[in-house]
């Protein structure tokens, strides 16, 4: 009899339970409904706003046309395909991996350059020195022997070169490494007879035989040998590898190289994938990239310093053609801004080989105009200006058509992702699991509408670049994004540094127009003996147009800073050329360096080294 009761009372709660989940149930489907309509016309009205600002969002615009295999790079053989292209999933990763690659591919296990390493020597001899007193018997000078006087003002002069000559010359490789002209093993020890009393100290000695290019490989140092008056001049600390021991390392990979050189002779560079969803597009390998024009730089290097000119304007004129794969021809679309970013380092460590090559005078004519007309030809803003362009309507696409599970995980993909427990704990993965569509399109016109203040970084028209603009830009996006909101998400992982990809690109762009003045003014010093007095002198011969300073647009600044030696005749002096650099003032020439001893690329001027 009492059961009758408690029974209704349990139906009660239940029926009001199940109204309450109904309603509440109701109540979240009108909340997603709304978003939805909400967000979707917010995203409709934005993009009919930038449309009729000339902005292209429609993704199938960027996808690049089909071109016939036998002129696209990425089809010359299976050897390219699989080297030159970067998988994307395990799946890929685990079929590349049992294709032919390139041996220099670090990629691979069997890489080997992992088995190459600079040459770790014990102390060398590089001079001996014979202390003798003034009027002890008459010695001659020879090419290898300097008779000295202890106070002439320039023994230490005279002293420095010999033991110079007598180490060589030598060069940083863009991987760490550092190569010499000489194989140090070989060295015949230079020989100082240096006249003097009383007797010089050690400490003297090697105050007398300090050379300051020394330093990039090792150390001098001088100690007493048995007899009297009897010293030897140590190289120690040296970590160093012949050139031609380098060139004979890496001339395993000549038959890769040429078949490089082989397929770069065709007109295209197109990957075959499927360009409609941008995420899942395969782009080229850059760590295949890297190795490749760091191999190239420093085999160039160590021909400059064998006196072989023209083999480094091969290894060069490769190294520089090879951003043909990254520039994505006959279209340069898609352009991703990391293959953008990529190309542009590419220009620098091609631009700094051409600078090392001019500061020591190892290049002569031909090669200098050959290197000249390649630098001509590189324009990197445009480039980049191109990927950011794409990024916004990149990441529409993607944003419409994935799924919010794929969208989740994307997120965490890039946030570090760890285990399901602390995935499921984080509202930002149920945000992103469970947004209302609309609030999928309010992220891509927050994503949109950001991505438009990097547009005022360049003027294409005018071959500029705006720093003021570019660095308020950053301003914009950086308080637009501040607060997580569910409108930013996307943004908020998405957005990267455009401020220092803007400066990087100026600054390498820069170094490419330097340079090629400074071949030009190397062309006119081989023909003269000296450099100009202005640029203007340069003009027609030397160079057809001198490049403008792309920060301000104004002439880039040139004076001589030493004249020809009088007295020896010889192609001697020096100049000074620069950029007024990112904070759009001229400083004189002067380069701001960092406490870690790095250029501050902000402050100061962008100086060519010479």
């Amino acid at each position: 009899m009492n059961e009758t009761p408690k029974i209704n009372h349990s139906w009660r709660i239940l029926r009001r339970i199940l109204v309450g989940v109904a309603i509440l149930a109701t109540l979240i489907a009108i909340f997603y409904t709304e978003e939805d309509w909400r967000g979707k016309r917010d995203w409709d009205k934005c993009k009919r706003e930038l449309e009729a600002k000339g902005m292209v969002l429609d993704w199938d615009k960027f996808i690049p046309p089909p071109v016939p295999d036998d002129q696209n790079f990425f089809k010359a053989s299976k050897k390219i395909g699989f080297s030159f292209v970067h998988s994307r999933n395990d799946a890929e990763a685990e079929f590349y991996a049992k294709q032919p690659r390139f041996k220099w591919d670090p990629l691979e296990k069997t890489n080997t350059f992992s088995v190459f390493h600079t040459t770790n020597a014990g102390p060398v001899v590089v001079a001996a020195i014979t202390v003798i007193s003034p009027g002890s018997g008459t010695v001659e000078s020879t090419t290898n022997r300097l008779v000295l006087k202890f106070n002439d003002p320039a023994a230490q002069r005279e002293a420095g070169e010999l033991i110079q000559n007598t180490i060589g010359r030598s060069a940083n490789g863009s991987q760490g490494f550092k190569f010499s002209e000489f194989q140090f093993s070989n060295l015949a020890p230079a020989q100082i007879i240096l006249q003097a009393d009383p007797p010089p100290s050690v400490t003297e000695l090697e105050n007398l035989i300090s050379v300051d290019t020394i330093t990039n490989i090792g150390h001098l140092r001088v100690e007493a040998t048995g007899s009297r008056g009897n010293y030897q001049v140590l190289l120690t600390g040296v970590r160093i590898t012949a050139a031609a021991d380098y060139l004979k390392w890496s001339d395993q990979f000549a038959p890769d190289f040429n078949e490089i050189r082989k397929a770069l002779k065709r007109p295209y560079a197109r990957i075959d994938c499927d360009y409609s969803q941008p995420y899942a597009i395969q782009y080229p390998n850059f760590v295949t990239m890297r190795s490749l024009v760091q191999t190239l730089a420093q085999r160039a290097q160590c021909y400059l310093l064998l006196g072989q000119p023209e083999k480094a304007l091969n290894e060069l004129t490769l190294l520089n053609d090879s951003c043909r794969i990254l520039q994505a021809a006959p279209t340069g679309k898609p352009m991703t801004l990391v293959a953008s970013m990529i190309n542009v380092a590419i220009a620098s460590v091609y631009a700094s080989t051409i600078a090392y090559g001019l500061e020591m005078h190892f290049w002569r004519e031909p090669q200098i105009a050959a290197l000249q007309e390649q630098l001509k030809n590189i324009n990197l803003p445009p480039l980049v200006a191109e990927s950011f362009r794409e990024m916004p309507v990149s990441s529409a696409r993607t944003l419409e058509t994935i799924t919010p599970t794929v969208l989740a995980e994307r997120y965490f993909y890039y946030h570090a992702p760890t285990n399901v427990w602390q995935k499921l704990s984080d509202p930002r993965y149920a945000l992103l699991k469970f947004l209302p569509r609309g609030w999928v399109y309010q992220n891509m016109k927050c994503d949109t509408e950001l991505d438009q203040y990097w547009s005022a970084g360049f003027d294409l028209d005018n071959n500029l670049v705006l720093p003021r603009e570019a660095e308020a830009g950053t301003k914009e996006v950086e308080q637009a994004i501040q607060h997580p909101r569910p409108w930013n998400i996307w943004a908020r992982f998405a957005i990267p540094n455009f401020t220092k990809a803007v400066q990087t690109t100026a600054r390498n762009q820069t170094q490419v127009n330097e340079g090629q003045i400074a071949c030009a003014l190397e062309r006119y010093h081989l023909a003269h003996s000296e450099y100009p007095e202005t640029l203007d002198a340069l003009v027609p011969q030397f160079i057809e147009k001198l490049p403008h300073d792309i920060i301000g647009g104004q002439p880039l600044h040139y004076r001589r800073t030493e004249l020809p030696s009088s007295d020896s005749g010889a192609a001697s002096g020096k100049f000074l050329l620069y950029s007024v650099g990112w904070n759009e003032t001229d400083d004189g020439g002067q380069v701001v360096l960092k406490k870690d001893g790095s250029e501050d690329r902000e402050n100061g001027d962008w100086v060519w080294k010479n």
